[in-house]
């Protein structure tokens, strides 16, 4: 959240600019067929509604947690980040080369407007296109001087036009630092600002025609983002930032398409949070409790999910697994599953855990270890047969297979590896997947996997001991771990010798708080015991329980 907001929200004093449109020549629009980003204009990843988007850092920090890892940086990164800073440069030329008696505070007065702002992600997965909409009222009347401004600037230019409610409205294009654009339109009393010309305009600058009738609806009077959040009209909320499940599950909200998206607010109460499910066919009643059986206490972070039925069915078909196989698990597969991280692990290898709704046959036992020995593994030159064979072993009322994976982020040196002539890399992972009874397990760390089984068999005990037994728990934090296993993997990627300058900020900036997140103690996420997903966008109360 922290980078979502702090990345945006620098560039929206530009609003100050986005009066300037004065009439001007009719231009003669062709419109291409698609724009350059090829975004849906109409279903962003994450929405912002503020009454005061200057408020919105400070109403964050009323959350302790956030108060004490953040600081004060978080609050005035935007008044020194570059894009602000260039923005407010170009105004200050504008300004002063028109003669413009305009108050210096006037950003401020512009920031402290209610404003939605819809945020898309980038080809990289992060927030990084905006798109924002707001009501000018009485502000009008304060720029209006900078309506006489002459359109022959060398940064302010018109781009194109758009067509609303039967008349045309300037697009205009502001170039600032270099190579940046944004591109702003004003239309009755609405103030509208986008971060890239590529949202609206093609590789042959023509404007894109699903995009650019987006953005004319929306000049229009027509808000599309509450109902792609379904969400209803603000009331006392004084900011709301809502959070798809596309953009939350990095991608892989095919496989729990249950899981809809997340909503924080702030009314005259505090902050609070929902959790929203969208009804899927034939998914059976959420119940996480096998999952928090089978994981061994100690976590720093887990989560648990509503697995779609049929997904499983055809992930498996596409790794070549027969159609028999894929049909078999398919049918035995239980609807949820669940990840937990470990500080005494890795952050790239958590333990998966996930339950059999049937009994297990020996056929099925072979059908997994088949999938095991095709899907895992990596090609090692000097192995046997390219690959290290696969460890099978029984055990009480289950099964173990493990395969050694030469990998430079291995957990293992290769010197440990039995045959270490045989690795090309410098390290390996032991990863193993292992069925108990009804349980499926599976990690790149061994170690976890057998802790599990430990938890299993009742020589260890589990994370449900912990959790609240009322209600669903679909999360966990524990915030000390947490932040022992996020300096662990700062410090293995920065090491000293090779990363001096990033190791110094490091250990300056982010570790103090990273050990400030640690003096808080763990959280279960809970939503109401009696949660069932039978309307798409049906958002619940989620509750941040201290344990």
């Amino acid at each position: 959240m922290n980078r979502m907001i702090t990345a945006h929200l620098p560039r929206l004093s530009v609003l100050a600019l986005a009066v300037l449109l004065a009439a001007c020549g009719q231009d003669s629009r062709e419109l291409g067929e698609r724009s350059t980003l090829g975004l849906d204009l109409q279903r962003p990843d994450a929405l912002i509604e503020s009454a005061s988007l200057s408020r919105l850092p400070k109403d964050l920090l009323a959350v302790p947690l956030l108060r004490d890892t953040l600081t004060e940086d978080f609050v005035f990164y935007y008044e020194h980040n570059a894009d602000r800073l260039g923005l407010v440069g170009s105004l200050r030329r504008i300004v002063y080369e028109r003669d413009l008696k305009l108050r210096d505070n006037l950003l401020d007065e512009l920031l402290d407007q209610p404003a939605d702002v819809a945020l898309w992600k980038g080809a990289d997965g992060k927030l990084k296109h905006f798109l924002m909409v707001m009501q000018r009222g009485g502000l009008a009347k304060v720029l209006e001087p900078l309506a006489h401004i002459a359109l022959d600037d060398s940064q302010l230019k018109q781009a194109g036009e758009l067509h609303v409610d039967g008349s045309s409205v300037p697009l205009y294009r502001l170039n600032y630092l270099g190579d940046r654009a944004l591109l702003l339109a004003s239309h009755g009393d609405k103030l509208l600002v986008l971060s890239s010309p590529g949202m609206l305009f093609g590789d042959d600058d023509k404007l894109g025609r699903d995009a650019v009738a987006s953005v004319e609806s929306l000049l229009d009077g027509d808000n599309p983002f509450a109902k792609r959040f379904g969400l209803k009209a603000r009331e006392q909320e004084q900011q709301r930032i809502s959070l798809s499940g596309e953009y939350v599950a990095f991608g892989y909200q095919r496989f729990f398409p249950a899981f809809a998206g997340l909503r924080f607010e702030k009314g005259e109460a505090g902050w609070s949070s929902f959790l929203a499910l969208n009804e899927v066919d034939d998914q059976p009643r959420l119940d996480f409790t096998p999952i928090w059986k089978a994981m061994p206490m100690g976590a720093s972070a887990c989560v648990a999910v509503p697995v779609a039925p049929g997904s499983a069915e055809k992930l498996l078909a596409r790794v070549g697994a027969s159609q028999a196989v894929s049909e078999d698990l398919e049918k035995r597969l239980g609807s949820s599953a669940g990840l937990c991280w470990y500080a005494d692990s890795r952050l790239h290898s958590p333990l998966l855990v996930t339950h059999l709704d049937e009994a297990v046959t020996p056929e099925l036992d072979q059908a997994i270890g088949g999938l095991f020995d095709g899907m895992i593994g990596a090609f090692e030159p000097n192995a046997e047969n390219g690959r290290f064979p696969v460890e099978s072993q029984s055990i009480a009322d289950g099964h173990i297979w493990r395969r050694q994976v030469g990998s430079n982020f291995g957990q293992y040196p290769a010197e440990d590896s039995a045959s270490p002539d045989a690795l090309a890399s410098r390290g390996f992972f032991n990863v193993s997947l292992a069925r108990q009874g009804q349980t499926l397990l599976f990690s790149l760390d061994d170690r976890l996997v057998d802790k599990a089984l430990d938890t299993l068999g009742k020589r260890f005990p589990p994370l449900a001991e912990v959790l609240p037994s009322a209600g669903l728990v679909p999360g966990y934090l524990a915030p000390e771990r947490l932040s022992q296993l996020l300096e662990q993997e700062t410090l293995d990627s920065l090491p000293t010798n090779y990363e001096p300058v990033f190791r110094n900020a490091a250990d300056t900036h982010l570790l103090p708080k990273l050990r400030a997140l640690g003096n808080y103690g763990p959280f279960a996420l809970t939503l109401p015991a009696d949660t069932e997903a039978d309307d798409d966008w049906k958002w619940v109360p989620l509750e941040w329980r201290s344990l």
